[in-house]
């Protein structure tokens, strides 16, 4: 018995060294609380740059208590926001605000509304010409329906369309660079007006209205963005996400991130091995 009592104790003082090992390896903030990270699974359905997309099935299957981005508008995408989101997701909808895509529904009413000449990059869009007429229309008809269809954000592409100067001459842009800004600060205020939260794409300058921000990163052109505005929305408890693209060392370079900002970014990456998107934060 005196044998088994001492065994016991020694058992005893064991795990509760084990348990303060462990907490202590937890990280912490100035008054010894856990820090629990806020970073949260990202997938991607309406875009990539060299691989395929994540697909609808794999989201179904696997999305957990993330922020799922779709394209709304392609066919039978809508379908299964409801389903998404019943694993805990907030789901987002893609929408270019800088140009017309010749392949959406609307683009005969939003045609009016863009340049002669299409963008080099991508021959089946055109940039917004001018903000300060009808296109404000057309978009927030597009919100309208995105908000019909249950979404929770709305995520605007192309919003930095009209800040290169380059681009203003070669494709003979009209709108001023505060008449862009004003654009895209009301249709985000339109987004709230709907109960949903506006996504702003690779700036965050006079966006301060805006909830997240996401910014696309590629292996030879990381942070390349206004490093103080996305940690500005990190401070915020904002949701701030890295798309990174074309990546052999995912891990590496989301690590890499953690060291610039800290452990709440979220970050998604395209694995050029694997040929997909990988995701993190599961």
């Amino acid at each position: 018995m005196k044998y088994f009592l001492i065994i016991s104790l020694l058992l005893s003082i064991f795990s509760c060294s084990s348990e303060e090992n462990t907490r202590s390896a937890d990280p912490e903030d100035d008054t010894g609380t856990p820090l629990i990270s806020s970073a949260i699974p990202i997938y991607n359905q309406a875009y990539q740059e060299n691989f395929e997309a994540d697909k609808m099935s794999t989201i179904l299957d696997n999305a957990k208590n993330g922020y799922v981005l779709l394209d709304p508008f392609q066919e039978a995408v809508t379908d299964h926001v409801a389903a998404i989101q019943a694993n805990g997701n907030q789901v987002g909808a893609y929408i270019s605000i800088g140009t017309g895509e010749t392949y959406r529904d609307d683009y005969e009413q939003i045609k009016p509304y863009l340049v002669a000449t299409p963008w080099g990059e991508w021959p089946d869009e055109f940039f917004v010409k001018e903000t300060t007429t009808g296109v404000l229309e057309v978009m927030k008809a597009r919100i309208d329906k995105i908000a019909a269809w249950g979404f929770d954000w709305v995520e605007f592409d192309n919003m930095d369309w009209a800040f290169d100067d380059e681009a203003r001459t070669t494709y003979k842009l009209t709108a001023s660079k505060s008449e862009a800004i004003a654009y895209y600060q009301e249709l985000c205020a339109y987004v709230h007006s709907k109960g949903m939260k506006c996504m702003a794409k690779n700036r965050v300058e006079d966006a301060a209205d805006f909830d997240g921000v996401l910014y696309e990163s590629y292996t030879d052109e990381k942070n390349w963005w206004d490093q103080s505005g996305a940690q500005s929305f990190l401070d915020a408890g904002k949701l701030v996400i890295i798309n990174h693209y074309n990546e052999k060392s995912c891990g590496e370079v989301y690590s890499e991130y953690k060291g610039i900002y800290n452990d709440n970014l979220s970050f998604i990456c395209e694995d050029a091995i694997l040929k997909k998107y990988v995701h993190y934060n599961e």
